[in-house]
């Protein structure tokens, strides 16, 4: 690792996951001069769609870790440490060892906290009484043992309020359970229930018949409104309340939990967080809407988008983009229109793709013809198993913005 010597940066990032990096080298592209620093305490840097995968037993959990230190574009430079306060209104920000780290632009994507305290019992019981996520690097693959060995009992898969980052994901590890025990002949053996806190199971309506299919094709039991607040793993009894504050209980023999979600502490603390405690930005141009040198990429942001990777690999080149136009005295911005894609792995070998825009709006990005996002095809789940983890790490990860498309210049700025 570099020492750090120079306290003031060109850009500061704050964040070297998906969009940290992303932003990073799409800025270093732009203009290889500017000094860039990244800012990420994390020996290790994942490729978290792929725990979905490890969960179903499709990916071994290996491949989607790399070394952080192999990643960091050359020329940027890493800071090792974490970030405990932002002080735009100065233009610095304060590491977890006191230092000062000085920014004339900034980029905020550290990503967010899984809150695991927030559900009562949780933390003592994951990884083992048949309690597990796939929202953690280390219990993927605890997930896949539970569905392999399970062969007749109840299991449970649950859904925390929104927001939360691939709001597919709990019930990608429904279907891709219910397809194995579909495959080894004990499904009518297997109770599934789906506990979501929200009204409906997908957000955008063009993919809920698609969907429901397989809730049909695995008898899974749908229950909304129902939120998890409590898990007793010995006794194996998750407590779950209603919209009106009404509790029940389910016994399990195997739980997968989501956990909820919220911005990490030093945005919630800060001045540039809307009062959800996420930071406040423009939804186009990801600007800060508080000041002009402070940009937003990834999970971290209020905007109204799926918190997805192919989120933050369009958002990437965009910020990257206004930064550059910002130093050079260009008075146009880009804008991100929201895109958002959930593969939603439905069986092995078929998934619907759901891809869209603000609002709900259906954005394919293939024609009808190769992919229909609002069916469950082969050629959306090649696109998941095999390209899309090329696209992120030899893609995404090194500044070449393979399906990111046009972006949209706004009016001038004055």
């Amino acid at each position: 690792m570099t020492v750090n010597n120079n306290k003031k940066f060109d850009v500061v990032i704050i964040g070297a996951g998906s969009g940290g990096i992303a932003t990073a080298s799409s800025i270093q592209k732009r203009d290889p001069i500017l000094r860039i620093a990244l800012i990420d305490p994390s020996e290790d840097h994942f490729y978290q769609p792929g725990w979905t995968m490890v969960g179903g037993g499709i990916f071994n959990a290996e491949t989607t870790r790399r070394k952080t230190k192999n990643l960091i574009p050359a020329g940027c430079e890493w800071i090792k440490k974490s970030v405990v306060s932002i002080n735009a209104k100065d233009n610095n920000v304060q590491l977890n060892n006191a230092d000062i780290i000085e920014f004339e632009q900034l980029v905020i994507a550290p990503g967010l906290t899984l809150n695991w305290k927030g559900i009562e019992g949780l933390e003592e019981s994951l990884g083992k009484n048949g309690v597990t996520s796939n929202y953690r690097y280390d219990l993927a693959p605890y997930t896949w043992e539970l569905v392999k060995n399970l062969k007749k009992g109840k299991a449970l898969f649950t859904q925390p309020p929104m927001p939360i980052k691939c709001a597919g994901a709990p019930q990608k590890a429904m279907y891709l359970s219910g397809s194995e025990w579909f495959d080894q002949g004990c499904l009518n053996d297997i109770d599934i229930k789906f506990y979501n806190s929200g009204g409906v199971l997908f957000g955008v309506d063009a993919y809920v018949p698609a969907l429901m299919e397989y809730v049909k094709k695995y008898n899974a039991e749908l229950c909304f409104m129902q939120t998890l607040v409590k898990v007793d793993g010995e006794n194996k009894i998750a407590t779950f309340k209603d919209s009106e504050g009404n509790l029940t209980e389910d016994s399990f023999d195997m739980l997968h939990v989501c956990p909820p979600q919220m911005a990490p502490d030093f945005i919630r603390e800060s001045d540039l967080c809307d009062e959800g405690g996420w930071l406040d930005v423009d939804p186009g141009t990801l600007q800060s809407k508080k000041y002009k040198n402070v940009w937003g990429v990834g999970d971290v942001m209020n905007t109204g988008n799926a918190k997805t990777m192919a989120a933050a690999r369009k958002q990437a080149p965009i910020v990257a983009q206004n930064i550059i136009n910002v130093i050079t005295n260009n008075p146009k911005r880009e804008h991100y229109d929201g895109y958002g894609s959930c593969p939603l792995t439905v069986e092995k070998g078929k998934i619907v793709l759901a891809e869209f825009t603000y609002g709900g709006v259906v954005a394919p990005t293939f024609p009808k013809w190769i992919n229909d996002g609002t069916t469950a095809t082969t050629f959306a789940w090649m696109l998941k198993a095999v390209l899309l983890p090329k696209v992120y790490w030899e893609a995404m990860l090194k500044g070449r913005e393979w399906l990111v498309g046009s972006t949209i210049p706004s009016e001038k700025v004055l």
